[in-house]
């Protein structure tokens, strides 16, 4: 995959993110039910006592997590400190939402006993960001490399 496609599929997915996290904050904040279908159970998660953090919907973590992640790839585009730290940035901000994805998986499982299809759409989303953090710094550590190795060969 090209750093382009890269970049791209990066955008794609937070955007994907932000509006179910979105969706999920607008059921939360003005009661209403969300639309799951025959598909699970999101009345039973999204009023239990594990859908807030402090009285704040935990979607609008997930909210503010994903404009981050689209805000920094756009940014890294300009260059300079964000282009420097901006994999970087996303790496750490995939990865508390890859474990706190991980954790409220495991609560809806263990101890609601109910699934939210718009939660694991969230979760799979910010794994997939997670690991294509992880394939762009790679990706930037053997291009640098490249650029260091093809210097000294020019010395």
């Amino acid at each position: 995959m090209t750093d382009k496609n890269l970049h791209i599929a990066s955008i794609v997915l937070a955007s994907i993110g932000l509006l179910d996290s979105l969706y999920l904050t607008w059921v939360k904040v003005s009661n209403q039910y969300a639309f799951c279908g025959p598909l699970g159970d999101c009345e039973s998660v999204n009023s239990s006592q594990y859908s807030e953090i402090g009285g704040i919907p935990i979607a609008i973590f997930g909210a503010g997590a994903y404009v981050l992640i689209i805000l920094i790839l756009v940014l890294e585009k300009r260059g300079g400190i964000w282009k420097e730290y901006g994999g970087d940035l996303i790496l750490g901000i995939s990865l508390v939402g890859t474990l706190y994805s991980i954790y409220l998986t495991y609560l809806e499982i263990a101890v609601i006993h109910a699934i939210c299809p718009y939660c694991v759409v969230s979760a799979v989303v910010i794994i997939i960001l997670f690991i294509l953090s992880i394939i762009r710094l790679v990706k930037d550590e053997s291009d640098n490399y490249e650029e260091e190795f093809l210097e000294e060969l020019r010395r």
